[in-house]
């Protein structure tokens, strides 16, 4: 590969956090100018820390790392850090340059429109909902016009015209892009292959080709590699038995016993670190408080959002225990704004059953203290503490020893999701709100999420664009906030 045909390429690099939390060992890849790469692996392997080693954030502990020097980087991160909340759209565009550019205003418009995004340049980044805020974080990489596009997420939030039109964006797309996503049909569209970090291994393996095909490719390398093993095993255990028969019998055949021994041996090398499958959470039930009958929640009237500006709208929503409830309606028509009035009790035009407790899944996990390390903030979930209960459903949700000392504020996206999950059992609602809860989860855990929400007794209301996980859960009523 001619070196100035390569954007990046990590050479035997090895990072860690701590001794406890080891993310690259000797890890090596390299990247081809103008290719468009998926960053696969599961929640907490490390995908963004590689993201922030290729911008130089972080520093690898080991190895190389080469970033063609002309090669400039706008990386569009997860979520909006919590700083730039307060700014406006024009201040938040501002900060995407070191210095000064005069004549901001027609580059803003561009890309807003590029995203597909009306915004008046100075309202608050805080005041946009969770998908209008993915749309600014991609406007934000474009208006850089950089050689390499890093998107962490990008589909997080998205309605489906959103996703449609980022969709179509990157599809016309000619420069270097890296994308980290868990939508499979929208990474097939326009990805030239795929680098897989593997938690187990610690290494990162390259596929190039079609997605589903590169996903079937690691597939069928899994199992094959499942099958060798298999044999040296078997050729292992008869080398052993022979070397012993053998060795019993003194004199020449202990030098054969020995021979025996060696192959054995050799053959113990020649076993592969078998890429064991991600891990799913184990399938869960998120308990009811007790004592709740009759009308849990009744909503007569709400706030929309139409033009940028504020609609009253009458409605009728009466829910009970069992009764689920689908909020549907476009990017930034007050959907999550609706979400966190009904969580804080101050919506408006909505009435709650006396001493009802309600179970709040935040699409930004704002509820959550970052702080508090997951030990803490799941006891804080709790009526009284139960070490073993909490313990229980913490392993279940993958959390383990390590993990729970950690500070959530330190956890990945996906990481902070379960434990947010994790919180929703141990607090045993009377009423669950839910603002998007699959961003950030690894696609394997989704249909035991469905699973548990379908299954939930109490009164519930859900937020979600992703189409193919709200078919997986009952639900009863669906409101529709355009119509």
């Amino acid at each position: 590969m001619a070196k100035d045909d390569v954007a990046i390429r990590f050479n035997k690099v090895t990072f860690e956090y701590s001794h406890e939390k080891p993310i690259l060992d000797e890890a090596s890849f390299a990247l081809r100018r103008g290719t468009k790469m998926t960053l696969m692996g599961q929640n907490g392997a490390g995908k963004s820390t590689i993201l922030n080693l290729i911008t130089g954030e972080l520093k690898p502990e080991d190895g190389s790392i080469y970033v063609d020097s002309g090669l400039s980087i706008a990386y569009a991160k997860q979520v909006i850090p919590r700083e730039q909340l307060e700014l406006t759209v024009k201040e938040f565009f501002e900060k995407c340059f070191d210095e000064k550019i005069y004549n901001i205003d027609p580059k803003i418009d561009a890309v807003l429109d590029a995203v597909n995004l009306h915004a008046p340049k100075d309202k608050i980044i805080k005041a946009f909902s969770g998908g209008q805020q993915a749309r600014l974080l991609m406007a934000s990489a474009l208006i850089q016009d950089a050689e390499l596009l890093i998107l962490d997420e990008p589909t997080n939030n998205l309605d489906k015209a959103g996703i449609a039109h980022l969709t179509a964006f990157l599809m016309n797309y000619h420069k270097t892009c890296i994308v980290i996503s868990h939508d499979a049909d929208f990474l097939n569209s326009f990805t030239d292959g795929v680098l897989y970090l593997d938690v187990f291994t610690r290494k990162v393996d390259q596929y190039l080709g079609d997605y589903y095909v590169v996903v079937a490719e690691i597939a069928a390398r899994i199992e094959k590699e499942k099958m060798r093993n298999a044999q040296y095993e078997k050729e292992i255990i008869a080398n052993k038995e022979k070397a012993n028969f053998f060795a019993n019998k003194g004199g020449k055949m202990r030098l054969v016993a020995r021979r025996m021994r060696d192959k054995a041996a050799e053959m113990e090398e020649a076993k592969v670190d078998v890429r064991k499958e991600d891990k799913a959470i184990r399938g869960f039930f998120i308990p009811t408080q007790e004592n709740l009958a009759g009308e849990i929640l009744k909503i007569s009237s709400l706030t929309v959002i139409k033009n940028h500006e504020p609609q009253v709208k009458q409605v009728s929503v009466s829910l009970k225990k069992d009764n689920h409830l689908l909020l549907a309606g476009p990017n930034g028509i007050g959907k999550s704004t609706l979400l966190e009035s009904l969580a804080a009790g101050t919506a408006k035009g909505a009435k709650y059953a006396e001493g009802v407790r309600i179970g709040y899944y935040r699409q930004d996990f704002s509820t959550l203290n970052f702080e508090d390390t997951v030990y803490q903030s799941l006891a804080g979930a709790m009526q009284t503490t139960d070490e073993e209960k909490l313990r229980s459903v913490a392993s279940g949700f993958l959390i383990d020893g390590k993990i729970i000392n950690s500070k959530i504020g330190t956890l990945s996206e996906g990481q902070k999701g379960l434990v947010a999950f994790a919180r929703l059992v141990l607090e045993q609602p009377g009423l669950l709100i839910l603002d998007e809860p699959t961003n950030h989860i690894n696609f394997r855990h989704l249909p035991i999420i469905a699973k548990a929400l379908s299954e939930y007794e109490g009164a519930m209301v859900l937020v979600s664009h992703v189409a193919d996980f709200v078919e997986q859960i009952r639900i009863d009523e669906i409101l529709d906030l355009e119509k």
